[in-house]
């Protein structure tokens, strides 16, 4: 028998388009007949011939990824995760690879595209149907269950809670990193319909500083370049959300001279950034004179269509936060409206009259759709969900009850501290005396769980 398993789901950021660009391969996936080099057709990928260029690729994230890749190396001798059976629905990138080979068992290529020890079922340029199918197919395995989950978003959770509930029973924990997908947890645990332990990786402090607010900084000005070459100097921008996506987001429009305004509902965040030296205000307020719109809320109908009809000519609207759900797309689906693909995931949507509102991702996460996401940041996320998947499995019995935790602040700081190296930073180590005075252990953790 296998060591470990691993299969993985597909990414949100993968629903396809309406339409496909004339240069798309026609055939789906779905209906192709695929074999990788080990003789398997255990998988679905647009093009199996390109795993080579996937292997390069993979090369290259793994130059900054040197804290997983030594924790890699450790887990290849310790085995922590010897018997567990992951299935899995995240981005699928050369970066994700790379924690899917730590995940997966080198030794066993049974079944894997492109990653040991992992059998994949994504595309770019899914369709919605598409992507519950390579869910399905994830969590519907012959002579194959499942016994851990690592998802981002809850939809993977949200799918085997509802279709397959007698293997949902069975799972020994979830890994969850997205702010929607602890949001659904919690939701459960609440109505008494939790019946495994859960690790809310979102809430750590190398989950929201790194990912949410570091990575964020810089792909959001990636992407937007990539997609519309804007300048941002004297543009005014309005951000929904100044949560840790939110911050970063302001902060790299406003290095680049952008007029920034925050729409908020907590008062604390409000408060945050009028300290920030942002104007908050409510979209409806200025949603005529901005020239981009940025949603980060992780809520949905964020931009609704009467926002939309309301804008200016040539207004950029774009999503960072939560899957699709922030910009009301469907609302501009009518048969008044016209779609019109300018370039790969940038649309213009042309009213009656002749105003034009420019859609990136149709309202997809714009860092993963049209652009890349900083590896170093990866690197501290899939550390963090590897020792959380590690922690829930090896914990012994009664550690972790039917509810949501979150992850321990030792291990929070262990994979900070696998991080320094790359900077050549050298931590100043307590005296016992003030270790004492400080009441610490000289070694940590040194802030409560609670801080953030």
């Amino acid at each position: 028998g296998r060591e470990r398993d691993l299969i993985f789901g597909t990414s949100y950021l993968n629903f396809s388009a309406s339409y496909t660009d004339s240069s798309d391969d026609e055939v789906s996936p779905r209906e192709k007949q695929q074999t990788n080099s080990k003789g398997s057709s255990n998988f679905c990928v647009k093009n199996i011939k390109q795993a080579e260029f996937g292997r390069r690729e993979i090369e290259i994230a793994e130059q900054d990824m040197s804290a997983l890749i030594s924790l890699r190396k450790r887990a290849q001798g310790e085995k922590p995760l010897a018997g567990a059976k992951i299935v899995g629905c995240t981005h699928i990138t050369a970066q994700t690879a790379v924690s899917g080979c730590l995940l997966g068992d080198p030794a066993d290529s049974k079944g894997a595209p492109v990653l040991p020890g992992v059998a994949v079922f994504a595309w770019k340029g899914e369709s919605e149907d598409d992507f519950w199918w390579c869910i399905d197919r994830c969590v519907n395995v012959d002579g194959w269950q499942a016994n851990m989950i690592l998802d981002d978003g809850g939809d993977l959770t949200h799918w085997v809670y509802k279709k397959y509930p007698s293997v949902f029973k069975k799972i020994r924990g979830i890994v969850e990193e997205s702010v929607t997908g602890v949001h659904r947890l919690y939701q459960l645990s609440k109505a008494g319909k939790l019946c495994v332990p859960a690790m809310n990786v979102n809430d750590s402090v190398t989950k929201q500083k790194f990912d949410n607010l570091y990575c964020c900084r810089e792909s959001i000005l990636d992407g937007l370049k990539r997609t519309t070459d804007v300048m941002f100097g004297g543009k005014q921008v309005v951000v929904c959300g100044y949560g840790e996506v939110g911050k970063g987001c302001c902060a790299a429009l406003k290095a680049l001279g952008a007029i920034v305004y925050v729409t908020e509902i907590d008062p604390i965040c409000a408060l945050q950034a009028c300290m920030d030296g942002f104007r908050v205000v409510k979209l409806s307020e200025v949603i005529r004179q901005v020239d981009v719109v940025i949603t980060c809320t992780g809520n949905k109908n964020v931009v609704t269509r009467e926002h939309l009809d309301r804008m200016k000519n040539s207004c950029i609207v774009c999503n960072m936060g939560h899957s699709n759900t922030e910009i009301d797309v469907t609302s501009l689906r009518m048969p008044e409206l016209t779609w019109e693909r300018v370039r790969s995931q940038v649309d213009h949507v042309i009213w009656p009259d002749g105003k034009r509102v420019v859609l990136l991702a149709e309202g997809r996460l714009l860092n993963l759709s049209c652009s890349t996401v900083p590896t170093f940041v990866l690197s501290i996320t899939a550390t963090t969900q590897a020792l959380a998947l590690i922690e829930l499995y090896n914990a012994p019995e009664g550690r972790y009850k039917q509810d949501v935790y979150l992850l321990p602040k030792k291990m929070d700081e262990y994979v900070a501290s696998l991080h320094l190296p790359s900077f050549d930073a050298h931590l100043t180590e307590l005296t016992d005396d003030q270790a004492k005075y400080l009441g610490l252990n000289k070694n940590g953790p040194f802030k409560p769980n609670y801080y953030r």
